[in-house]
């Protein structure tokens, strides 16, 4: 089956686009030749929404993921969902307002790894708040002075930009690889790096917002020991928005 197409790559704020149902896999999952959903991958949730069909009515979206060829994104109906038909053109439609909430995430997470330059072995990204584990041996920093740097970062409004280097670009390159445990999206030939301003350059398939003012202000939550060296920050929104 041909490779969808992943729309998000090139432009993270599309929220919904017109498609072609290329098949059905043995889950009842869709397959489309071309996808804004975001696929759960590198500590980001897969994204949620509707699959609007021309003939009227909706089929609700409980996640997306990578199917066994890795080109596919599988879009999970919600369970007893009427579905779709193979060659059907129909419209995926993202539940936006999460989507955009873990594009603020996500990139906050990027800010907290240059306020804290330890090694990262682990992440999680939501829709509430977010966390990195980092590899660090003697005491964290205060949590008041790490969300004071962090929301320094946010207020200066860094421009957000991708780029693209080959897989032995970055294999000459090891420094710009931040985490321990999870390996940059590599095997297609070539490797996303994400910019923040000349502050930060990291490889990441994620999504993210276009500059940091667009994050708004960030709390950090519980700092947690979670072994000899590894200690557990977590950041989540300062308010309700």
């Amino acid at each position: 089956m041909p490779a969808t197409e992943l729309l998000f790559r090139q432009d993270a704020y599309l929220p919904e686009t017109e498609a072609k149902v290329l098949g059905i896999n043995d889950r009842r999952g869709i397959i489309l030749d071309r996808t804004v959903f975001y696929a759960t991958g590198g500590g980001q949730p897969g994204d949620t929404g509707a699959i609007a069909r021309a003939g009227g009515g909706s089929v609700p979206i409980a996640t997306a993921v990578y199917g066994e060829d890795k080109g596919e994104v599988v879009h999970v109906p919600a369970e007893g969902a009427a579905l779709p038909e193979p060659g059907e053109t129909v419209r995926a439609v993202l539940d936006w307002t999460r989507r955009h909430r873990h594009m603020r995430i996500h990139t906050g997470l990027h800010l907290l790894s240059v306020v804290l330059p330890f090694p990262v072995t682990g992440g999680q990204i939501g829709a509430e708040e977010g966390r990195l584990d980092f590899d660090i041996d003697g005491e964290v920093p205060p949590k008041d002075e790490i969300e004071e740097k962090l929301n320094a970062l946010v207020a200066a409004n860094h421009p957000v930009t991708s780029e693209w280097i080959t897989d032995e670009e970055l294999l000459a390159n090891p420094g710009l690889v931040k985490t321990m445990k999870v390996k940059p999206p590599m095997g297609s030939g070539r490797v996303r790096l994400v910019r923040i301003g000349d502050i930060d350059l990291q490889p990441c398939g994620g999504t993210h917002v276009r500059a940091t003012g667009e994050i708004g202000r960030l709390a950090i939550g519980k700092i947690e020991n979670k072994g000899k060296q590894n200690r557990r920050v977590r950041i989540r929104f300062a308010d309700a928005g």
